[in-house]
């Protein structure tokens, strides 16, 4: 299968879904990681200039622990907007590029404004692309996909309907996250994060719940025709 992880930040899956992705992977699953945002704006001392193209890169470092292509639509941090038709147009072209089996893109109820635009945006393009007279630079067409929506930030609002155990590929998830250095002062100056140690609750948490060491949650988009009765999720 092509899978296809449509998040804001280079280290937002890492929280929340690299995971599931690096269990993807052992399955022989084609996967590509899209961060719509650059993250230029994650940091307190250093410059958006500077911290944009070294986040990319973090990205990228992260992206080949578990072997997966990593992209970007290269926004920058608290610009990126659901009506924007720009911003729309770039996500269709990654997702018509990767021509996905399944998205996993943020819940529609996260925290952050830009996550919950990503996530407007991947539902909007979603459809777009299956479009064949919606022009864009991509002139392939993609399928109608289902979409999961990852875990909220500490699980707050958020009640899986299904579960991954990671619990094989958790030191994976941890050594992606931990390729993303700006972030861990970021994170902790900012939000009072220790992220690693949020990174390991987190997933036990959702692995008390499921009989699983650790493990991922995520929420179907439950809109048809998405709705499918295969189980896409490894």
């Amino acid at each position: 299968m092509n899978v296809l992880a449509i998040v804001c930040h280079p280290d937002d899956a890492e929280f929340y879904c690299a995971g599931t992705l690096a269990k993807c992977v052992k399955r022989g699953d084609k996967v590509t990681l899209c961060h719509v945002c650059n993250g230029n704006l994650g940091h307190m001392v250093i410059e958006p200039e500077e911290l944009g193209p070294m986040r990319i890169k973090e990205a990228q470092r992260a992206g080949k622990v578990i072997g997966v292509e990593v992209v970007t639509c290269d926004i920058g941090d608290c610009v990126v907007y659901e009506s924007s038709k720009e911003h729309r147009d770039k996500v269709v072209d990654v997702i018509r590029r990767a021509n996905p089996d399944f998205i996993i893109t943020h819940s529609p109820n996260d925290y952050m404004p830009d996550h919950v635009a990503v996530s407007k945006l991947v539902f909007d393009a979603s459809f777009l692309a299956s479009v064949p007279h919606y022009k864009t630079q991509v002139d392939s067409v993609a399928k109608v996909t289902p979409i999961y929506y990852q875990d909220n930030y500490n699980g707050i609002d958020f009640v899986p309907t299904m579960y991954v155990d990671i619990t094989e590929e958790f030191d994976a998830k941890y050594k992606m996250l931990s390729c993303h250095e700006s972030q861990l002062t970021w994170l902790k100056d900012h939000d009072g994060m220790d992220v690693l140690d949020n990174l390991k609750v987190l997933s036990r948490y959702r692995g008390l719940q499921c009989g699983a060491q650790y493990a991922e949650g995520f929420r179907e988009c439950l809109v048809g025709p998405k709705v499918t009765t295969k189980r896409l999720l490894p």
